[in-house]
């Protein structure tokens, strides 16, 4: 344990480093959250992507998020740009307490990120990238007991664990840490299904034929269709469903799984926003180990091999198995989700 780097009543300055993804920060909050109430005197500040920073804005858990504007290093002049804003970046801690600095991203640049804080230590997991284990003073192990297969809010988890914080977890886990989120005109008042179909990994994505085939069976309810694609919607589509692909911020898109009486998603951000936010939940996965990246909330469920389980139902044989659902699975998802209920 390094229950001396952050003695009981600790007070002064933390930073958190994770600067992305969407679905990383939202596996950081539970972490973040046992850190707050475990030494509710430490000041936390949150270092995150701009595009992702409205997440953690107004949080109780922070005393401030950084953004870090890390598109705008890009291109022509982008180096001058970038050693300005670790320039300005480092002036901003001064006169602070900056006791700790802890590396959820474990890669290169977030290192150097926890490094020009100006912490007294930098904290990291043992399995960090990119050498950026050399920039952290300590290093904590990411494997579970008997070296179990791990999900990453566990994994985060390990990192504040290892100072020997005496709070129940259940707490930071049970909570909701997120925005309240935006409306959206145009949605009825509730009893609508959501369904993000599109990611940027390789072979996750379902596509509108998905949709159209899961909405076919909805035909009673409003199906809202979010995410971001390049795929544009095909003339045809039933009645009752409304694209909002590309067309929702990240505040509305909060607002609209709050609302949300069911909640169907592919393996990308917004079906660990629906998890975080506890919305009824099914998350679909292609190929991916659900039991390392699936939805966390215990009430939620996944479709991973043609069989519809709990994460924690999910054993070595299931994990491995890979395939996209065909039309007969996407029926009896969608005819799954009507008899599971909204909750």
């Amino acid at each position: 344990m390094l229950s001396e780097l952050l003695p009981t009543g600790a007070a002064g300055d933390v930073v958190i480093i994770k600067p992305s993804s969407l679905g990383d920060i939202v596996h950081t909050l539970p972490a973040v959250a046992w850190l707050h109430q475990a030494w509710p005197a430490l000041r936390l500040h949150w270092v995150a992507n701009t595009e992702w920073a409205p997440l953690l804005r107004g949080s109780p858990l922070l005393e401030s998020v950084v953004a870090f504007p890390r598109a705008h290093f890009r291109g022509l002049g982008g180096a001058v740009r970038a050693w300005r804003w670790f320039r300005d970046y480092e002036a901003g801690w001064a006169g602070r307490d900056v006791r700790l600095a802890l590396d959820f991203q474990g890669l290169l640049r977030s290192a150097w990120l926890a490094r020009r804080s100006t912490a007294a230590v930098t904290v990291g997991l043992d399995d960090a990238r990119e050498g950026a284990r050399y920039f952290h003073g300590v290093s904590v192990p990411v494997a579970g007991p008997g070296g179990g297969v791990r999900h990453a809010v566990d994994r985060y988890l390990a990192l504040v664990r290892a100072f020997g914080p005496g709070v129940d977890a259940s707490a930071a886990l049970a909570g909701d840490w997120l925005p309240s989120g935006e409306p959206v005109a145009g949605l009825p008042a509730g009893g609508f299904i959501v369904v993000h179909p599109f990611a940027r990994g390789a072979g996750k994505s379902l596509g509108w034929p998905a949709v159209a085939a899961m909405a076919e069976v909805w035909c009673d309810r409003t199906v809202v269709v979010v995410g971001r694609s390049a795929e544009a919607a095909p003339a045809g589509l039933p009645a009752n469903v409304i694209d909002r692909v590309n067309a929702t911020s990240l505040g509305q898109l909060i607002g609209v799984l709050r609302a949300a009486w069911f909640v169907v998603s592919v393996d990308s951000g917004p079906m660990h926003l629906a998890s975080a936010l506890h919305r009824p939940l099914l998350g679909i996965h292609t190929w991916s180990d659900p039991r390392k990246v699936g939805p966390y909330d215990p009430a939620a469920r996944v479709w991973k091999g043609g069989r519809i389980v709990r994460r924690d139902e999910v054993d070595d044989a299931l994990a491995v198995r890979r395939g996209v659902p065909e039309r007969e699975d996407l029926e009896r998802m969608a005819r799954w989700v009507l008899e599971a209920g909204g909750g």
